[in-house]
């Protein structure tokens, strides 16, 4: 089985910066062990507040369950990282591991 790879990279309103990570460090203690083999947050080199959360998956199928998890805290914490983020600046990338 293949792996997957998530990430999506976004930046934050400079004014929320401590608010985010406040609640990054909450959302990510709420998905550990939800399917999820590892995750990560990078800010990018010399660019404040330009993030990026990589998500690691063993299988298409655990990646499938993660997204389907439905935990109503996690919503509430995924819409409220939202509201941090600066307007249309998320983008998102799925990868799968080329086996050879």
């Amino acid at each position: 089985m293949a792996k997957i790879v998530f990430y999506v990279s976004y930046d934050i309103d400079p004014n929320k910066r401590n608010e985010y990570l406040d609640s990054i460090k909450e959302y990510k203690t709420l998905i550990s062990g939800a399917g999820l083999s590892k995750y990560t947050l990078l800010e990018e080199k010399g660019k404040a507040n330009k993030f990026r959360e990589i998500f690691e998956f063993e299988s298409e199928d655990a990646f499938d369950q993660f997204d389907d998890a439905g935990d109503e805290r996690i919503s509430i914490l995924n819409r409220k990282l939202e509201s941090l983020k600066i307007a249309k600046s998320t983008k998102s990338r799925t990868l799968v591991e080329v086996e050879i």
